[in-house]
């Protein structure tokens, strides 16, 4: 069975990818609420504002660490009959360790401190955000690698 990498990792698809996640993100924050809701969107602003497209660069250069991350749970899910996003969101504490693990170690060696200590600030809440976003991502694994 061809790996998410295989299927999503290279152009043109990888690019739509990238901006469906791009999409997906923007959604995620911009529906937070209370006041964790706008520690989140304050710290996104200071990220995109970082420079024009800085979002979409950390996305594309994520994605092959996100795919193989995913690609265990993608499989399991095809192995099983299942449809993938509804697999992921089974296992959202799975899913949102192996993003985690991903993140942690970028940011641990990013350059830039302003995306280390909004990081940082941020990491102790990540898990249950993910989590949420699971759905979500799911559903885009599932627009993008249909089996």
């Amino acid at each position: 069975m061809p790996t998410l990498s295989d299927l999503l990792g290279n152009n043109p698809k990888r690019q739509q990818v990238v901006d469906d996640a791009c999409r997906v993100l923007d959604d995620e924050v911009s529906d937070k609420s209370g006041l964790g809701g706008l520690a989140i969107k304050g710290a996104y602003s200071v990220i995109k504002g970082i420079k024009p497209g800085f979002v979409r660069e950390v996305v594309d250069g994520l994605l092959d660490d996100f795919l193989a991350c995913l690609d265990p749970l993608y499989q399991e899910a095809l192995s099983r009959g299942s449809r993938p996003g509804a697999h992921l969101q089974a296992n959202a504490g799975r899913v949102a360790d192996a993003l985690l693990a991903v993140t942690d170690g970028k940011a641990a060696r990013s350059q830039r401190a302003v995306v280390k200590s909004t990081y940082e600030k941020l990491r102790p809440t990540a898990k249950k955000q993910v989590e949420a976003a699971v759905p979500r991502l799911g559903a885009m694994l599932e627009r993008h690698a249909a089996p």
